[in-house]
């Protein structure tokens, strides 16, 4: 047994795992977080316990024609994705640089892995749902890094010398203290 806790990890349930709280969770029923443009549901260790010390959550994010899930990444969670409705236009940027755009429809599955740069948004003229599974059990908000948010907290001149214009550009940039999420093309 020794050796193959060793090898393989303790076969042993976690302690988490053996609880009275319940195994069945109705995502539909939790109220959605609205944003101008979709809404997100998300089954996660604070209101789903069982998934506590698990590594994982689910959540249901739904785009209205011509909204966007910010560009984002993990820095320590992966993700795969199931379009369950729509088509969901993606762009992923791996660690290695590699640059991939491509259209995912319903039963496509799509995974962004760890640290990645990725998103996707709704050109179609029906709502988006993907449906996303995650390697953490945290909520999205923390293990969730938007490009709003990091760009909005350089200041002007390093954004200058990166694009190579004025610092004047950014100087009407609004603050984000935290990912946006989902939001609306203009």
């Amino acid at each position: 047994m020794t050796d193959d806790a060793a090898r393989f990890g303790d076969p042993r349930l976690p302690s988490e795992t053996i609880t009275s709280q319940s195994h069945l969770f109705h995502l539909a029923a939790l109220p959605p977080t609205t944003y101008d443009g979709g809404t997100q549901q998300q089954a996660q260790e604070d209101n789903f316990p069982i998934l506590k010390g698990q590594e994982a959550s689910i959540q249901l994010i739904t785009l209205q024609p011509g909204a966007i899930r910010e560009p984002h990444w993990h820095p320590s969670a992966w993700e795969i994705n199931l379009v369950t409705k729509g088509v969901a236009t993606w762009v992923l940027i791996d660690g290695n640089g590699n640059h991939e755009s491509f259209d995912a429809h319903v039963d496509d599955l799509v995974f962004a892995p760890q640290g990645s740069f990725h998103y996707f948004e709704n050109r179609g003229k029906e709502d988006l749902d993907v449906l996303i599974i995650q390697n953490a059990s945290a909520p999205e908000d923390k293990d969730n890094i938007g490009v709003g948010e990091s760009l909005s907290q350089l200041p002007p001149q390093v954004l200058s010398a990166v694009f190579g214009v004025p610092k004047e550009t950014f100087m009407s940039f609004k603050k984000f203290d935290n990912a946006i999420t989902i939001l609306r093309s203009h």
